[in-house]
């Protein structure tokens, strides 16, 4: 695409911001993000692998950059920053519940629910999933179709360094009341997150449903029933139990995904 070797060469040499056309690729970048035509990471690498589109991360940063602060007043509310809030969520067809806020440059596509949440740049949020109340969505976080943020999730978000992978949440996956998803992991399609799962990019999740433990890092398989548990770690000091994330079933793919669901949250005692 011609944008990245503007982005490039800005990201090399920062007096090109001076430039009225690498100013422009910036700003068109930011709005390509913004609807959707563009993703910092997106599906279709070799084994099934997500692409991390390091340039477009370099573009956010340099909008940052290069844009001034400004005060935004949105009824009673005043906001002063570098980058505007989305709007016109009507014609895009998103509900949005006060005060829902989402950075402009971020994207939420139709059928959408923002209960009162955060969704920041970069962020891509895919059709008829709900973000619900004080969750919270991280800059270049990748959201899939029909999944489920419960209420206070946190799914952590990054920018630099610039080829780092984001956290990633796959089509139908339901995440759990106040569960944490950061560190770039990774969450597999149609996946059950009980209440409280803390998953980071160097967490240990352990399939504990056949006779021998199997371990993952950072990747939670598709239709992973999963719930939070602890692992024994020596230290200097002593044996002490460290958190951990524990897989104790799957949710069926050949029966309708609610039904799925909630009889694996009956089976496996499971609180979402």
């Amino acid at each position: 695409m011609e944008y990245t070797k503007v982005i490039e060469d800005c990201w090399s040499d920062r007096s090109l911001l001076t430039d009225s056309v690498t100013l422009e690729t910036i700003k068109k970048v930011i709005a390509e993000l913004d609807g959707g035509r563009l993703r910092v990471a997106e599906p279709g690498g070799e084994g099934g692998k997500w692409i991390v589109n390091e340039w477009i991360k370099k573009a956010i940063l340099l909008y940052f950059v290069s844009q001034t602060m400004k005060t935004d007043e949105v009824g009673i509310f005043e906001f002063h920053d570098k980058i505007p809030l989305k709007t016109d969520y009507k014609s895009r067809g998103v509900r949005v519940v006060p005060p829902a806020v989402a950075r402009y440059g971020s994207y939420i596509a139709p059928g959408a629910i923002l209960m009162p949440s955060y969704v920041n740049v970069g962020a891509y949020v895919d059709e008829r999933t709900m973000v619900d109340t004080w969750a919270t969505v991280g800059s270049c976080a990748q959201i899939g179709k029909d999944v489920h943020l419960s209420g206070g999730v946190g799914i952590g978000g990054v920018l630099e360094p610039p080829q780092a992978s984001p956290v990633i949440v796959e089509d139908g996956a339901f995440i759990g009341s106040r569960c944490i998803v950061v560190e770039g992991a990774h969450i597999g399609k149609r996946a059950v997150l009980g209440a409280g799962v803390i998953i980071t990019g160097s967490s240990k999740i352990i399939d504990v449903t056949g006779s021998s433990p199997v371990e993952h890092r950072g990747y939670v398989p598709d239709n992973s029933v999963v719930i939070p548990g602890t692992i024994a770690k020596e230290f200097a000091a002593g044996l002490y139990q460290v958190p951990c994330a524990l897989i104790i079933g799957l949710r069926k793919e050949s029966t309708d995904l609610k039904t799925s669901l909630n009889d694996a949250l009956r089976t496996n005692n499971v609180t979402v």
